[in-house]
Parts: C-alpha cells; sequence; structure tokens
C-alpha cells in the first residue's frame, strides 16, 4: 500500500470528530435551531425532529482531544516504521 493513502486514512481518522462537530453546527445554523451541549434542542429538519442526531455529532467533538494525537503519534510511529523499513 502507498504510505501517502496511510497518511490520508489517518489524517481523515483524526479529523473526523471535528468535522462532524461542524457539520453538527453547520446544520443547526441552517434550520436556526440552538444548538449547545448542556442539552438535547429540538430541531426540525424536512419535518423531521433532528435535535438528539444533531447533539451525538456536536458532543463528538469531545472525542479530537483523544483521537488527534492519537492520530499524530500513529503518523510518528508509521514514519519511523518506513524509515526502519528501508
Amino acid at each position: 500500500m502507498k504510505p501517502w493513502l496511510i497518511y490520508l486514512l489517518i489524517a481523515c481518522i483524526g479529523l473526523l470528530p471535528i468535522l462532524l462537530a461542524m457539520l453538527a453546527s453547520a446544520l443547526a445554523n441552517w434550520a436556526k435551531c440552538e444548538l449547545n451541549e448542556a442539552n438535547v434542542g429540538p430541531c426540525v429538519i424536512a419535518g423531521r425532529d433532528v435535535g438528539n442526531v444533531l447533539y451525538g455529532m456536536f458532543v463528538c467533538g469531545w472525542f479530537s482531544l483523544i483521537i488527534m494525537p492519537a492520530a499524530g503519534l500513529a503518523a510518528l510511529v508509521y514514519s519511523i516504521y518506513l524509515l526502519v523499513k528501508r
């Protein structure tokens, strides 16, 4: 497998929680709903209440505190592996 694909996969996994939180925020803003980490608020999009889904996506942003450093460590370990393998 190409090394740049591994780095791309690591970057995608590392950025996924923050991207989910940003998407939830953008959708709530577009639908003019209140979104916060304290509680689930009602948010109706296309006739369905998606407040719980947006809340879950928004709170996923907290996982970035663990996943982003872990992805950086994984990239470092993979880089060392590539250097040693030569």
